[in-house]
């Protein structure tokens, strides 16, 4: 069974930078594409980014496209989110989840983890 536990989620300052991390566990990482998805208060749950099962290939929203990237590191188990220039709109619970190919939806996906919160203050 798949687990995901993210973590690095707080509140930072409009400009600001934050990076969250995901620890995968329980099937073998490489063989799952990585995505991150985001939901704010009376939301509906928004993509936000995918990496391929290599790490070779990555999709961002337009909405954080230029602003915020995806990384992984296969040997650890782990994937990155890395957040620059956040905007007070990118509050939300972030959530990574895993998918067996690759998916820009989130129904696509197969396990999700528990959220870690980020708050953005003007």
């Amino acid at each position: 069974q798949v687990q995901l536990v993210e973590s690095g989620g707080g509140l930072v300052q409009a400009g600001g930078s934050l990076r969250l991390s995901c620890q995968f566990s329980g099937r073998t990482f490489s063989s799952y594409a990585m995505g991150w998805f985001r939901q704010a208060p009376g939301k509906e749950r928004e993509f936000v980014g995918v990496i391929s099962r290599t790490g070779g290939s990555t999709s961002y929203a337009d909405s954080v496209k230029g602003r915020f990237t995806i990384s992984r590191d296969n040997a650890n188990n782990m994937v990155y989110l890395w957040m620059n220039s956040l905007k007070t709109e990118d509050t939300a619970v972030y959530y990574c989840a895993a998918a067996v190919g690759w998916a820009l939806r989130g129904d696509d996906y197969h396990y999700w983890g528990q959220g870690t919160q980020v708050t953005v203050s003007s």
